[in-house]
């Protein structure tokens, strides 16, 4: 509980500090404080919880840390904004290798291959079909590619497949064509590695 508590706490003050970074993007936006403070203060006590309890080793809060963060980021400016920015995209790269260093070079190293793979097949499908797949979220692919792949090689594939039904839900509910396909595939890149290394 109580370190849930620190996490939910340290997961607001990240969030307001996310919201302010987003609305000094050149290109970024102006979002709601709660909704960041909220739904990254929910996602780092769960990572908080989740280590405190056992149920994931420890070595793994950097890269649940940095995925809450981006998840928090990344939905916020591309439902507001419509895109994800190159300021975003390019340091999350960074940021998610960088969350895989305690987990040991042979990790950080599969990270990497992570991210080119996972990055190469949404460029491949973006050049192949533009309209499924927008240039924000192929550059978005390696941020996520990285640590999906540190955990499992599956877990990749099982994120994009939930993603790909989170789109399809929120297209039949609001009859719409063009539903983002970021904050989707940000939040099954969250679930599926928090399932992949809770062994379930």
């Amino acid at each position: 509980m109580l370190a849930a508590t620190a996490g939910g706490g340290a997961g607001a003050l990240a969030g307001c500090a996310i919201r302010a970074w987003l609305a000094r993007l050149r290109r970024g936006a102006l979002v709601s404080a709660s909704w960041c403070a909220g739904s990254s203060a929910a996602l780092w006590a769960l990572a908080a919880a989740l280590v405190a309890g056992a149920a994931v080793p420890v070595s793994w809060l950097p890269a649940l840390l940095v995925l809450g963060a981006l998840v928090v980021a990344g939905s916020a400016v591309d439902l507001a904004t419509g895109r994800l920015p190159n300021a975003l995209t390019g340091p999350a790269a960074l940021a998610s290798l960088a969350g895989l260093l305690p987990l040991g070079a042979p990790a950080v190293a599969t990270g990497v291959v992570g991210a080119l793979v996972i990055g190469g097949s949404f460029a491949a499908v973006h050049l192949a079909v533009p309209t499924a797949l927008g240039a924000g979220d192929v550059k978005l692919a390696p941020a996520l590619g990285a640590p999906l792949a540190a955990a499992s090689w599956t877990a990749p594939v099982l994120a994009v497949l939930l993603a790909a039904l989170g789109v399809l839900a929120l297209a039949l509910r609001r009859r719409a064509r063009r539903v983002p396909f970021g904050p989707p595939l940000l939040v099954a890149a969250w679930v599926i590695l928090t399932v992949s290394l809770t062994g379930g």
